[in-house]
């Protein structure tokens, strides 16, 4: 995989993640998810960057992929990417985690 591939699919990955975990989203669409799904599964999921971040990973690490250890290499490491940004970001203080 090219370098800059993989670093424009880890970008990617960060701001969907932290779409769904941290922001309201346009019309506070995200927001209005985030309190129907409630404590459910998919609403702790919502409100955890790690747990989100291993779901919004897996899709690109499937389709970058080769065989089936490259694929799951990918996943993982482009949803450790997204954390490490995370984590180095002005935001990075407000992960939770279930």
């Amino acid at each position: 995989m090219d370098h800059f591939i993989f670093i424009v699919t880890v970008l990617a990955i960060w701001r969907i993640t932290h779409l769904i975990q941290a922001e309201d989203g346009p019309f506070d669409l995200i927001y209005k998810l985030r309190v129907m799904a409630g404590k459910s599964f998919v609403g702790q999921l919502m409100d955890c960057f790690y747990c989100l971040s291993i779901w919004v990973a897996l899709p690109a690490g499937l389709y970058f992929g080769t065989g089936w250890f490259q694929k799951i290499l990918f996943w993982l490491a482009f949803s450790g990417a997204a954390i490490l940004l995370e984590k180095f970001s002005n935001k990075g203080d407000h992960i939770s985690q279930s």
